[in-house]
């Protein structure tokens, strides 16, 4: 009996083309090589890119003779079923890599931090960045596979960081990929970084099954998403302006604070010292019954609070204060902390609402990303989520930050359901096209959960995730 593969309408020409290619290349059978060429009525759409590697075994429906390269590695890997990752993460400021194994064991853990950087422009500077990023990538890499004891051949797998993020900063991780990749003839998995700080809660916790809630806080992004399963999100909730993590970092900078360390820590340690009750700043968009998070009004508010002290608090650094001003500078952050965290609390506690009117199954809130290591904010979520009958789950501090880890081992979940894309040529141009996605939805809005202000920034967004996945599901018909 014969079978028709149908896929979806195509909705993206770049990856049709490489479709179409990929599929010329690899197939002889000239079944096979008329989905390449375009000659059923629905063009494939599967969006190929480094995370969603199309079912490729589903092409042997066409024709049993179909040659495709990657079939026989994909079953192998498999039935072997340890599969050894090196995982690339570079979308901002931090070049990490590390190696871990399908079993949860960490191989290796390396980081190089920008702090230096930071500290000196106030924040991230994406060119500075970029130049950071080149400088280091090569020896990153380099001992993350040494301090596993490995040699590049012995991988399974290459898994980096395509978006989002800064595509100046996604540029060098993504050509360091494909440069091992192709030279030890590896499979490559291109990576959500936000999918990537959720999923590794699954590394540290056996027990976190799907579905759960995920709130994932950092300098970048706040978002809630409800996770269905491997690569189907639906986001409950998201920033229309600025992230918590930055409200933290600009707060920091701006009472003088050391940044070398970070801002987010520099802040929480100083705000043990001041009384959270001391002003009255407002909690943001109480008026708005969703999920979204907006912190550009409270920094606004924290800006107004320093300027009325007359103390120019970010040329002054916090060491060179006397007793008063530094108690001035606490109880700013001990009160920018409490209303920065109670709206955290407050869009967690309605997310979870909905969450269990989607799937009643749900027992665990994932908090990760970089916030979620302030102390602070784990034990005000933890009230909240106990209060609503489901456990509280972080993953340990040093995986909150961006790490190689969370990009290995979200590499590894995909692989083994069969997304990944075959090995990049061992010699590529420099000046070669790469798939970089600095803005990329994880999943698609939540309806009640939509914000008009945030839907309107479409331009330059890359399909999300979920939509892809979904979309590269091919309908079979007999």
């Amino acid at each position: 009996m014969n079978s028709t593969v149908i896929f979806a309408p195509s909705q993206c020409t770049r990856f049709n083309c490489f479709l179409k290619n990929f599929f010329t290349r690899c197939c002889r059978n000239s079944s096979a090589r008329q989905i390449a060429q375009g000659r059923f009525s629905r063009m494939p759409l599967f969006l190929l890119h480094p995370t969603v590697h199309h079912r490729i075994q589903s092409i042997s429906a066409v024709s049993s003779s179909s040659d495709v390269c990657f079939s026989s590695l994909q079953q192998s890997s498999r039935e072997e079923g340890d599969l050894i990752v090196l995982g690339i993460e570079t979308s901002c400021d931090d070049t990490a890599a590390a190696v871990v194994r399908s079993n949860g064991e960490i191989l290796s853990h390396v980081i190089c931090s920008q702090a230096e950087l930071l500290a000196r422009y106030g924040g991230v500077a994406p060119k500075m960045a970029e130049e950071a990023h080149a400088r280091v990538i090569d020896e990153v890499v380099q001992q993350a596979i040494e301090k596993a004891n490995l040699k590049e051949k012995d991988l399974s797998a290459v898994a980096v960081t395509i978006g989002p993020g800064l595509s100046l900063c996604l540029r060098v991780g993504v050509q360091k990929a494909r440069k091992v990749a192709g030279q030890f003839n590896l499979p490559i998995v291109g990576v959500h970084h936000m999918e990537a700080h959720a999923l590794v809660a699954r590394l540290t916790e056996k027990d976190l099954k799907f579905p759960f809630l995920a709130l994932l806080i950092s300098g970048g992004h706040n978002l809630l998403i409800l996770a269905h399963e491997l690569g189907h999100y639906v986001q409950l909730g998201t920033s229309i302006d600025d992230a918590i993590g930055e409200a933290y970092d600009k707060t920091a900078r701006w009472l003088g604070l050391d940044l070398r360390k970070g801002g987010g820590p520099a802040l929480e340690e100083l705000a043990t010292e001041g009384d959270a009750n001391s002003i009255k700043f407002s909690i943001p968009m109480r008026q708005h019954k969703d999920c979204n998070f907006s912190y550009a009004g409270l920094k606004t508010q924290v800006r107004l609070a320093i300027e009325s002290t007359k103390i120019d608090m970010e040329n002054i650094p916090i060491s060179s204060t006397s007793p008063e001003d530094r108690k001035m500078r606490a109880d700013i952050a001990a009160s920018f902390q409490r209303v920065a965290v109670l709206h955290l609390e407050e869009r967690c506690e309605r997310a979870i609402e909905w969450a269990l009117n989607i799937e009643p199954a749900i027992k665990y809130l994932v908090v990760s990303g970089g916030v979620a290591s302030n102390r602070y904010v784990r034990s005000r979520l933890d009230h909240i989520v106990t209060k609503n009958g489901l456990s509280l789950i972080c993953p340990p501090p040093s995986l909150c930050t961006d790490n190689g880890v969370m990009v290995a081992w979200t590499g590894i979940e995909h692989f083994s359901v069969g997304r990944f894309d075959p090995p990049p040529p061992a010699h590529e141009s420099e000046d070669s096209v790469l798939d970089l996605r600095p803005r990329w939805p994880l999943g698609d809005e939540y309806y009640p959960g939509r914000s008009e202000a945030r839907s309107l920034k479409t331009a330059r967004m890359h399909p999300s995730l979920t939509s892809i996945i979904q979309a590269s599901k091919p309908l079979t018909r007999s």
